[in-house]
């Protein structure tokens, strides 16, 4: 468990440290791009930069996990079984959040919830959510169509940012034929979708 009330530059570092063993160095790179974007969008926005810190540093935290120990917390700490039919994708959020508040004793409500819904956004998201979901979006490291117009829209417009990387992401997943987690077709309807 680690101290992070207060955030000094120390608590960071053993926070840093922690992440790092959990990952690859490829992995841990991504992470601290995410964390580089996020404090950005913190400062942009208003938003917690301690918080923004935190939840960008454990967002993949449980990334690289097996499915094994996935499917064990799944089916022994209450969450919905259905999940047992989705793979790391989904799982490194949602469950991923589960693992971060038992090994490093992180109980944050916002913090949980931008990292059960960086994959997936959703229909209702804090502003800590909707930083984190775009910042593991246009993080440095990032190089694919459509990251620099995320990238510009995410210091124009936040919610644009969001309804751009859901929009984006789904069509990814339809051009390749892959199952679309229902969550995320919820935070397309709100966020993208035209409701007459």
């Amino acid at each position: 468990m680690i101290k992070l009330n207060p955030y000094t530059e120390e608590a960071r570092l053993l926070l840093v440290q922690q992440v790092q063993m959990q990952m690859s160095e490829a992995r841990f790179e991504h992470v601290l791009g995410v964390e580089q974007s996020a404090i950005a969008l913190a400062k942009r926005y208003g938003c917690s930069v301690e918080k923004a810190s935190i939840a960008a540093l454990t967002h993949d935290y449980a990334k690289e996990r097996s499915a094994d120990e996935f499917r064990f917390i799944i089916e022994n700490k209450g969450f919905d079984l259905n999940l047992l039919r989705w793979g790391n994708a989904i799982w490194h959020g949602l469950v991923g959040a589960y693992f971060v508040e038992h090994e490093l004793g992180i109980t944050d409500h916002d913090i949980l919830e931008a990292i059960r819904l960086h994959t997936t956004g959703a229909p209702q998201m804090s502003l800590l959510s909707k930083i984190i979901y775009v910042a593991d979006y246009i993080e440095p490291g990032r190089d694919f169509p459509g990251v620099e117009e995320a990238r510009r829209l995410a210091v124009l417009d936040l919610n644009q940012a969001v309804a751009f990387e859901t929009k984006q992401t789904l069509q990814y997943l339809i051009g390749k034929n892959f199952p679309i987690y229902p969550k995320t077709i919820e935070t397309y309807n709100q966020w993208v979708a035209k409701h007459s």
